[in-house]
């Protein structure tokens, strides 16, 4: 990804190259077997990627899919450096038979991540686009084991997934049968919520007979949940909407260039043409530099924790600091 195009299906290279006056960078390579363990304390942390943690910097992150446990990785970071901007993605096209290639300065790695930490006069913003829509209305999570949904509002999830589907347009019954996917708000203190207030994860299976859905996360009592679905017009429809929401939140502050982590699932693939993604974000956000490349899984923030996402879209637009940072 990269001039405002996007290349797929065929070998492409972007070059993203930026002047950065007053901005300190610390580039590191992590290793599966160089993470510390879950009872570390953040400095540990911080003397692994030699990041101090006064310096509230920001993060990229690129990573390979198949040799580190990028979850405990986010994990780790999230309670080291925590409210600091984490953006990145999962290196794709490659396998455990044919790894990928990480390059960081005059080096190159098979596996594990490879970072850069930014602090100084530099705020990188980020932008998730989930590619989902809400169907139906909140709900609160009653009983729970794990990942297995066992009561929504004290009733049988599948029960309740049945009311919403007959409430449905035809558009939404035929999604639900292809793309549901269940909505967690994370952050309990919203007495409202809405598009990108949610981590969106599938529902992976259901028991009719029980009335419990299976769904791809770690679930607990009290969570607030919704059901989304998901096609091309509503993937292009969140991006519009999280990027507008940016756009207003900025207000008059300019920014300098941006960096897109897009998953191999969208593209021409999903939308039927090229370059849709970029497309929006320069009408929307600006003609600004914007490099990137297609991931086999996207890192970004949902509620100022790191999460890692599938079908998703991750921006994280570039500006210096200004005094409300």
């Amino acid at each position: 990804i990269g001039g405002g195009h996007e290349v797929e299906d065929g070998p492409g290279l972007s070059i993203t190259a930026g002047q950065l006056p007053d901005v300190t960078l610390r580039c590191f390579h992590v290793k599966d077997s160089d993470l510390p363990s879950p009872d570390a304390a953040p400095e540990a942390w911080a003397d692994l990627i030699d990041v101090p943690l006064d310096t509230d910097p920001a993060f990229l992150l690129l990573a390979d899919p198949f040799s580190l446990d990028n979850e405990a990785l986010l994990t780790g970071m999230d309670y080291a450096f925590p409210g600091c901007a984490k953006i990145g993605g999962l290196a794709s096209g490659g396998g455990p038979s044919s790894p990928h290639a990480l390059y960081l300065n005059d080096m190159l790695y098979r596996e594990g991540v490879v970072g850069v930490a930014l602090f100084g006069n530099v705020v990188v913003d980020t932008v998730v686009a989930q590619g989902c829509r809400p169907i139906g209305e909140p709900m609160r999570v009653t009983a729970a084991d794990r990942n297995l949904l066992l009561s929504l509002d004290g009733k049988p999830p599948v029960e309740l997934l049945q009311q919403v589907y007959e409430r449905s347009s035809p558009r939404d019954q035929e999604l639900v049968q292809r793309n549901l996917f269940m909505g967690i708000a994370m952050d309990p203190l919203l007495e409202t919520v809405g598009p990108g207030d949610f981590l969106i994860r599938n529902v992976v299976g259901m028991d009719p007979s029980r009335g419990v859905l299976a769904v791809g996360a770690l679930l607990r009592e009290g969570q607030v949940v919704q059901f989304h679905v998901r096609d091309a017009e509503t993937s292009g429809e969140d991006l519009r909407q999280a990027l507008s929401s940016y756009r207003r939140s900025a207000g008059d502050r300019s920014a300098a260039g941006a960096l897109l982590f897009s998953c191999t699932g969208r593209g021409r693939h999903l939308y039927g043409s090229i370059d849709h993604d970029t497309g929006i974000f320069d009408e929307l956000v600006g003609s600004l530099p914007l490099g990137g490349f297609f991931c086999n899984g996207e890192i970004g923030p949902v509620a100022s924790t790191t999460y890692l996402h599938g079908y998703t879209s991750s921006f994280a637009i570039f500006r210096e600091r200004t005094l409300p940072d």
